[in-house]
């Protein structure tokens, strides 16, 4: 593979998971409205996360958006990332319901920038390890700061953690193929 068309390739992929990080925050937004197992008057639809454990649903998709924005950054660089972060804090509040405007923007904004700053410095050495460990960081935040200036209630945090930390998990497969496929391709393009 010549360098143009693996930097084409790049940014293509960089440009599908920005597609996706972007359709995560409609998503979620939908779904704590409408999808769970229970759904709260004048609050949040839940699923169960774990036996016992309840989450609002949206957080399937928070949890996935963590990764696709460090995605977004490993294929088009900090200034799409951080780009992508100020779009969707935006796109996040405008498309909230009312009552969850301020903590949607906020709770968006800040713990993607989060996962940012804990990312950066991680991802050029230890890829897969950046991406658990800035995803762990940009749920959590996401998590206090939602439930807090949404409901003034951390009645739901342990099960907003574990419903995120889901997805983090469930991309790790993907991530370690990510990285193994990139590694074959430079070594690829180094020895021709």
């Amino acid at each position: 593979m010549t360098k143009a068309n693996a930097m084409i390739r790049t940014r293509s992929e960089g440009f599908v998971y920005l597609a996706g990080f972007i359709a995560c925050i409609p998503i979620a937004n939908w779904l704590i409205g409408h999808v769970g197992s229970t759904c709260v008057p004048n609050g949040p639809c839940l699923i169960a996360v774990a036996p016992g454990l309840t989450a609002p649903s949206g957080v399937l998709m928070i949890g996935l958006a963590l990764v696709l924005r460090d995605l977004v950054q490993r294929r088009l660089g900090r200034g799409w990332s951080l780009a992508a972060i100020v779009v969707g804090a935006v796109l996040s509040g405008a498309i909230a319901p009312p009552a969850l405007v301020m903590a949607s923007a906020l709770a968006f904004f800040f713990s993607e920038l989060a996962d940012f700053f804990v990312y950066t410095p991680l991802q050029q050495r230890r890829f897969v390890t950046a991406v658990i460990a800035s995803s762990l960081a940009g749920l959590v935040v996401d998590s206090v700061i939602f439930l807090w200036v949404a409901f003034h209630s951390f009645d739901f945090l342990l099960g907003q953690i574990v419903g995120k930390a889901w997805m983090v998990l469930a991309s790790l497969p993907f991530i370690h193929w990510l990285r193994l496929r990139d590694a074959r391709l430079a070594q690829a393009e180094g020895s021709s």
